[in-house]
């Protein structure tokens, strides 16, 4: 993997003081409270997946851009030691928070999806849902993961597929003792972002 890291954190910040928002007009924007805002910026919050997506549409820039990706081309092949390691703390916490994100489509400019390869942690399940503007696909390549969402919760497998509208307030979570390993993809449209 290279050993190209984004804070995201500090690139809320930055996009934040580029467009001239203050925490307030932000967070207002993405839904949540300021003092979560600035726990974001400041490295200490860990922010889900659900909410990195409210704060790329309170900007109106895609996730990638949040994730300080190129995007300089019309196709993108990463080779096993390329992916992008996308860190929500910073360098050495990336997977404080339960998981971490390879990013997998970081070179392809104008996507709709947002592709990663994500490693989930044993014992450290977020503590509440979230849900987000699109859709979802995980498919599981190792151990087992644990998804709540619509009031039902189901163990997938390795093998095993889930593909659901990510508005629906969801967790998702190692299950057992063992990290899990899956496939993500998350669609995004265009007027979500714009």
């Amino acid at each position: 993997m290279a050993d190209a890291r984004v804070a995201i954190g500090q690139k809320i910040r930055q996009l934040r003081d580029k467009k001239g928002l203050s925490l307030e007009q932000t967070a207002e924007k993405a839904e949540m409270s300021p003092e979560l805002l600035a726990e974001i910026e400041a490295g200490r919050v860990s922010p889900p997946l659900g909410q990195i997506v409210a704060l790329a549409n309170a900007f109106k820039v895609s996730l990638g851009d949040l994730f300080g990706d190129s995007a300089d081309a019309p196709y993108c092949i990463v080779r096993s030691e390329q992916g992008r390691a996308v860190s929500r703390f910073g360098e050495t916490r990336d997977t404080a928070a339960g998981y971490s994100y390879q990013s997998l489509g970081f070179r392809k400019q104008n996507r709709h999806m947002e592709p990663f390869l994500v490693t989930l942690t044993p014992g450290q399940a977020p503590k509440e849902p979230n849900g987000h503007d699109g859709e979802e696909i995980l498919f599981v390549l190792e151990g087992q993961v644990e998804v709540s969402l619509a009031g039902h919760t189901d163990i997938l497998n390795a093998g095993d597929f889930i593909y659901y509208d990510s508005t629906l307030p969801h967790i998702v979570a190692c299950h057992g003792d063992q990290p899990a390993t899956l496939f993500a993809v998350i669609y995004a449209r265009r007027d979500m972002i714009l």
